[in-house]
């Protein structure tokens, strides 16, 4: 990442005048080099050159600015021949300028067209040629930067598009899980819907931050495990594992709900011996995060088709956002179904 001066627009004329000043100081440098023994006369026409010197530098750097941030971006690409007119008439223009400037201050020295072509063209070429050049890279630096832009806003986007797919799918478990309690007549519906309006406040107001709490997402992950072993009761065994959590740590909102709603959705059913386990835990800024149930291919395929709308949400998050930061690893073995999640919070 560049530091944010080299940005800067002082620094880029800054760049460019000393540039300016070193080629065109290259004359005057290599003639006292070579000429260090020489002693020369004062000729009546050398003030005369030494100006005219400088007007035909200011030329130079006129074209070559002309050239790139005017010729270039509105000519080359689709206008070609108005692109080569205009240079012709930018020579031109040059060669008036001599022709006058030679007429009315250079007495001694005759002005000759072979003389000001075989001592221009190169400079003229190479102006027009390194000109052309800093112009597509300016055009190049505007596309990339215009295509991070879009990039950021689509990621932007994205992020938000897939944070909204995950509450409405945990919402309907848990809706689900309330409608199964007040059908028993369930003493612990007050208790599970202030768990849940606990839940409601944690969505509505802390997940539009791009980084919550690690705490606060590790207790909203708790309050949905309690709701979820209050429905099932003895039915599934549900063991759980939270230890060595630095509360400094922050966090991506409703990143790992995801697994823990996946585990009860698949792990949960005509399942002999359900068990769901959770470990959760965190060393140095890593945090590791696994969870596995026991799956069953039979009943899991009678499951409805929004099952696996939060786990591959997640995994396009987690992308998005952590990048090689994270490792996630998914495997169904011997019956049982493990998510393993690493990511580094730093």
């Amino acid at each position: 990442m560049k530091p944010v001066w080299i940005t800067r627009k002082w620094v880029t004329i800054l760049l460019h005048a000393v540039c300016w000043v070193v080629i065109f100081s290259l004359p005057f440098l290599l003639r006292t080099s070579y000429n260090r023994n020489e002693h020369r006369a004062p000729q009546p026409d050398d003030v005369a050159l030494f100006y005219f010197y400088i007007a035909s530098s200011s030329l130079w750097v006129a074209l070559f600015y002309l050239n790139a941030y005017t010729l270039v971006p509105s000519f080359l690409h689709k206008k070609i021949w108005r692109f080569v007119a205009l240079h012709v008439l930018a020579l031109a223009a040059i060669y008036c300028f001599h022709l006058g400037y030679f007429a009315l201050f250079v007495t001694r020295m005759p002005f000759k067209a072979a003389g000001f072509f075989g001592y221009n063209i190169f400079p003229y070429m190479f102006i027009l040629a390194s000109s052309t050049a800093y112009a597509m890279l300016l055009e190049r630096q505007k596309a990339m930067k215009l295509s991070r832009q879009k990039e950021t806003e689509n990621l932007k986007t994205e992020l938000l598009f897939l944070r909204s797919q995950v509450s409405p799918h945990f919402m309907f478990n848990v809706l689900n899980n309330m409608v199964a309690l007040a059908r028993k007549k369930s003493d612990l519906l007050e208790p599970s819907l202030l768990k849940l309006s606990s839940l409601m406040r944690y969505m509505l107001y802390e997940t539009d931050e791009q980084r919550v709490p690690l705490e606060k997402e590790i207790e909203y992950l708790q309050s949905y495990i309690d709701l979820q072993q209050q429905r099932f009761g003895k039915n599934v065994q549900v063991n759980v594992s939270i230890r060595d959590i630095d509360c400094s740590h922050e966090i991506e909102p409703m990143l790992l709900i995801p697994f823990v709603e996946n585990a009860f959705k698949h792990g949960t059913g005509m399942i002999e011996h359900a068990e769901i386990n959770i470990d959760l835990k965190e060393t140095n800024g890593i945090l590791q995060f696994l969870v596995s149930n026991r799956y069953n291919d039979l009943t899991n395929g009678t499951k409805d088709k929004s099952s696996g709308i939060g786990l591959n949400n997640t995994q396009r998050r987690l992308n998005l956002l952590y990048g090689k930061n994270h490792t996630l690893l998914i495997n169904k073995e011997d019956g049982w179904f493990t998510v393993s999640l690493q990511i580094n919070l730093h």
